[in-house]
């Protein structure tokens, strides 16, 4: 039997994949969120002018409602099983992570974009955040097992791996010299960014991840 279909079922099959094709198109055209790294080198108002660390200039301008949070030093010996971590690590040859830099959360800020994912702090490098189910002593620093709702990672961190943690923060450590972190910056038209959240590194710490 031959299947006859109807002029007008042709044309709504037309008009979907054409709706499909637009939206696409859309979402690949709008600009990504940026991770922004650097130094402020002026405030003004609500912009945030900073010298990123890769080069160029980037005009940050924050919301209302913007939450400042301070990074300050911490040690290994803070890291403790059950912890909340965020680990910017490098992939090794036998699988397991090597750690470029861990930042411990407060608990407020448990579950926090928990997983694992690429990152741009160096080519290959990742960054994943979990709860610390192990740590072990080893020859050259330790050895911690973290885990996430999707699975876990076995990290080496060295003793030279820098360790931060997330403070409470205000504007008024947004100041010219400070160096901070912006994740997930939002492009806008004018070529500027806009963000709800700014991190800054406290008394002269650049931070880390």
């Amino acid at each position: 039997m031959v299947q006859v279909i109807s002029t007008s079922a042709r044309l709504l099959a037309g008009t979907v994949l054409a709706a499909s094709l637009t939206i696409s198109a859309a979402s690949a055209q709008q600009p990504q969120p940026s991770n922004i790294r650097g130094s402020i080198e002026s405030v003004d108002g609500a912009v945030l002018n900073i010298k990123a660390r890769n080069g160029g200039e980037r005009k940050v301008r924050m919301s209302d409602n913007v939450t400042v949070t301070g990074i300050t030093k911490a040690a290994l010996s803070d890291i403790k099983s059950g912890d909340y971590v965020g680990v910017t690590g490098m992939p090794q040859a036998d699988g397991t992570q090597k750690a470029i830099a861990i930042h411990i959360f407060p608990e407020s800020m448990r579950g926090l974009a928990e997983g694992s994912r690429p990152w741009d702090l160096k080519p290959n490098s990742s960054m994943t955040n979990a709860t610390v189910d192990q740590k072990v002593e080893a020859k050259d620093g330790q050895t911690l097992t973290v885990k996430y709702k999707d699975g876990e990672k076995k990290v080496t961190v060295e003793p030279s791996t820098p360790i931060v943690t997330f403070v409470p923060g205000n504007k008024s450590e947004l100041k010219p010299g400070a160096q901070v972190i912006i994740i997930g910056a939002k492009k806008a038209a004018d070529g500027s960014f806009e963000t709800a959240r700014v991190n800054v590194g406290l008394d002269g710490l650049t931070p880390p991840m």
